[in-house]
């Protein structure tokens, strides 16, 4: 060990046929502290220091206000009664922190006797207080099987040469009680674990085989990865087409309706690296051939999420209402993952992901990765950065519809464009254990927008200090709602809507829908299309309609300026007011700026209203959460919103607006009078638009008809873009209604060169594609075709 603690009695040893020599437990049993600690780093290297002194600092303030003394009924005030599931779980959470620490060079508290010995004393009391086999199951589940047993699982790893015989045997056997396996849930045994906590307990499980030396439990945490016992249908490496886990188009789903790449998926990802870097080259090492669907998940599910290191919101459900889990630390806590799991992947996939991670790295200085990751993570980064043969990947680019989970992305060199949908399949929010209170809207369309020069823009106090009402991109009803989640459990709401999707062109260009239905409460109802372009991202509504007498708005923007920003407004040339409290209502707008933002085109011109608030609030307020919960220090930051407002009952209202991203004022007046995108359709049959210059035309049906020359037999997405000798096209059902889809072209074509086997050709002078999109999930259907 890294510490200089005297031993203390050995631990407890338990008796497996065919077990291996103990040196093959105690092997790995170090290498799961190495995992913990950072192993043999250097104390004294600079780029090591800040990681320490955080850790240090953190684990001094827990080490003074431990309560030690002998008639205590908490480890610390703040988490009594000990015996609630939450404060337990914390409590034994706060103790791994402090193990870490003493087993870390170059902390106040490495090494220290005293340390051990209070922890050990610490593990004693809260076993017979409030977590052992005598128990029953209160509260939330998740502490009992999951966040207790783990933390405790760590602190034995590291604590493991000071524990003596009895204790370690108790800590086993509660184990043994509340996680005996990673397949089930022990208070619903019929139950199977999917996704992140099946490989949550898969860990729990293997460090428990490790620390009582026995053979079959790692057996059974290695085999619950590919959910042996189970015929694999629960497999973590394995596609699935419902529930929870990963889809073949990139998606990830847990709680069964929530897209959740950004959260759940990390934890899985991180667990099963965890698991792969911890048994890698002893008997139990994981033999799996499908693996490569983890492997493959790093670029086709996490990648397009990430940007410059952050983790997009859209794919991290409840988690965005947590204050100390903003997408700067969750995306720190993804790029480690991958880089664990590149340490033991085939070259051919690390050398990718090492590049990958090294363009993020470098990238991000507005929250650098030092500043939030351990120290196993720090050295794993740290070895890409210092290492000359590993290039910095640039930005990915491209488009991307993930239509199992009804999120899309698009990306450019310079910025990245997010839409969060929902539909009867996939959930609007996540809320409960008092988190995410106030998420209403943000499946109803919302619109992220990130620029390389701007990295802060939601995770700088976004989520308590924006107005809940008017998030970008979304089309609301203004009626006063509720606090979300204040209850027990988590809990979902899927809206009536069966549309929310798209269709991608080449990997370059997309077309996204979703038609809104509001939630009880709300007569609201609109359709809503993106079409997603080289520089440009089109949005359009139709059909917006309520009879509730309340005024609907749609948000074209609502930009977090930081806490002293002035980001100069510029409407139709004309350069406005940078006071807060400003406001201002604009009867026919052309066009728009926000400096270090980029430009708002409206085609036709739109009554427009825009405002500059300054707003204070506070994380407590949209968490509320026994675990997560946030401070109640004020947050203050200014914002610049702009907006359209349909007024109150609107009956077939329409908005259309262009988000330049990036460009500069004179650049956005240019687009604004050449028009270079004309919107040919928007209405309740179709929204469509034509950029001429790539030959390029995307149409939203909502039903049979014809838009921009193209007839479509039933709603659908439908791309055809001519360029050369070719026509390609790319066709989708987002609303999964669809058996067959026949989609009638404008101009002749000669033959195929390539389709999709569910893509037929009837020539003629106005040929017809027939597309079997019965089954196929909202996903893209391909074909080009020669002119």
């Amino acid at each position: 060990m890294t510490s200089t603690g005297t031993a203390h009695a050995s631990p407890a040893t338990v008796t497996t046929a065919g077990a291996p020599a103990t040196a093959d437990f105690d092997t790995l049993l170090q290498r799961a502290e190495s995992l913990l600690t950072g192993g043999g780093f250097d104390p004294a290297d600079p780029d090591f220091t800040g990681a320490v002194e955080a850790l240090d600092t953190t684990a001094k303030e827990l080490w003074d206000t431990l309560d030690r003394d002998a008639a205590r009924t908490a480890l610390w005030p703040d988490l009594a009664p000990l015996t609630d599931a939450g404060n337990f779980g914390q409590s034994y959470t706060r103790l791994r922190t402090l193990a870490t620490a003493w087993a870390t060079e170059g902390t106040s508290l490495a090494g220290s006797p005293q340390v051990a010995d209070a922890l050990v004393a610490a593990l004693r009391f809260t076993h017979d207080t409030a977590y052992n086999p005598a128990k029953r199951e209160t509260g939330n589940w998740w502490f009992w099987e999951i966040g207790a047993p783990r933390a405790l699982m760590d602190c034995s790893v590291v604590l493991r040469d000071r524990l003596p015989a009895a204790d370690l045997a108790d800590y086993l056997a509660v184990v043994d009680r509340f996680c005996p396996d990673a397949d089930r849930r022990t208070n619903s045994p019929t139950l199977s674990e999917t996704g992140a906590n099946r490989t949550d307990k898969a860990v729990i499980v293997a460090l428990r085989g490790l620390l009582g030396r026995d053979a079959a439990k790692l057996v059974s945490a290695r085999d619950a990865l590919s959910d042996v016992r189970d015929s694999g249908r629960n497999s973590l490496f394995r596609y699935t087409s419902s529930g929870d886990g990963f889809y073949e188009d990139g998606s990830f789903v847990q709680h069964d309706v929530v897209a959740y790449t950004g959260s759940y998926g990390i934890v899985l990802l991180g667990g099963t690296a965890y698991l792969l870097a911890l048994l890698a080259g002893s008997e139990w090492a994981v033999t799996d051939p499908d693996v490569s669907v983890m492997y493959d998940a790093v670029e086709r599910t996490f990648a397009p999420v990430v940007f410059d290191g952050l983790m997009m919101d859209s794919v991290r459900g409840r988690a965005v209402s947590r204050e100390r889990a903003g997408d700067h630390r969750d995306g720190a806590t993804a790029l480690a993952a991958i880089l664990l799991l590149a340490s033991g992947a085939p070259a051919a996939y690390a050398e990718r992901w090492r590049a990958l991670v090294k363009g993020w790295l470098t990238r991000n200085r507005t929250t650098p990765f030092e500043t939030l990751a351990t120290l196993p993570q720090l050295a794993l980064a740290k070895a890409v950065l210092n290492d000359p043969g590993v290039p910095a990947g640039p930005r990915d680019t491209g488009s991307h519809v993930f239509a199992d989970m009804d999120r899309v992305v698009h990306r450019r060199p310079g910025w990245a464009c997010a839409l969060s949908l929902s539909s009867k399949r996939i959930s609007a929010y996540e809320a409960g254990n008092g988190e995410n209170l106030h998420g209403w809207y943000t499946g109803d369309g919302m619109t992220y927008l990130y620029e390389g020069d701007d990295l802060a823009q939601f995770n700088d106090g976004f989520w308590p200090t924006v107005d809940p009402y008017r998030l970008p991109g979304t089309t609301v009803d203004t009626r006063p709602r509720t606090d979300l989640g204040t209850g027990a459990g988590t809990s979902t709401y899927r809206p009536a809507n069966a549309v929310a999707g798209g269709a991608v062109l080449d990997g370059r260009y997309g077309a996204a829908a979703m038609e809104l239905i509001g939630a009880e409460g709300t007569t609201l109802r609109a359709r809503k299309s993106w079409f997603l372009l080289d520089n440009a991202v089109i949005a359009l509504g139709a059909g917006i309609t309520a009879s509730d007498g309340r005024p609907v708005e749609t948000i074209v923007e609502n930009r977090n300026l930081g806490t002293d920003g002035r980001h100069r407004l510029t409407v139709d040339g004309i350069r406005r007011p940078a006071e807060q409290g400003w406001s201002g209502a604009f009867d026919r707008v052309r066009w728009a700026h926000v400096d270090r933002v980029g430009g708002y085109v409206f085609p036709g011109g739109t009554a427009l209203r825009a405002l500059r608030e300054q707003r204070t609030g506070t994380w407590r307020a949209i968490d509320t959460g026994a675990d997560t919960g946030g401070g109640t220090d004020p947050v203050t930051r200014r914002y610049l919103t702009l907006w359209t407002d349909h007024g109150p009952s609107p009956a077939d209202a329409r908005y259309a607006y262009v988000l330049l991203p990036g460009a500069s004022a004179a650049a956005t007046a240019v687009w604004s009078r050449s028009r270079p995108v004309r919107i040919v359709a928007n209405d309740s049959t179709a929204q469509a638009v034509e950029a001429r210059r790539e030959g390029l035309t995307a149409v939203n049906f909502w039903r049979a008809g014809t838009a921009a020359g193209i007839t479509s037999s039933g709603p659908a997405s439908v791309l055809v873009q001519r360029r050369g000798g070719h026509v390609r096209v790319a066709v989708a059902d987002p609303g999964r209604t669809l058996t067959t889809l026949s989609v009638e072209l404008p101009f002749p074509v000669r033959s195929v060169v390539t389709a999709d086997d569910s893509v037929r050709l009837v020539p003629g002078r106005r040929p017809v594609l027939t597309v079997a999109v019965g089954g196929s999930r909202g996903h893209t259907h391909r074909a080009v075709l020669n002119r």
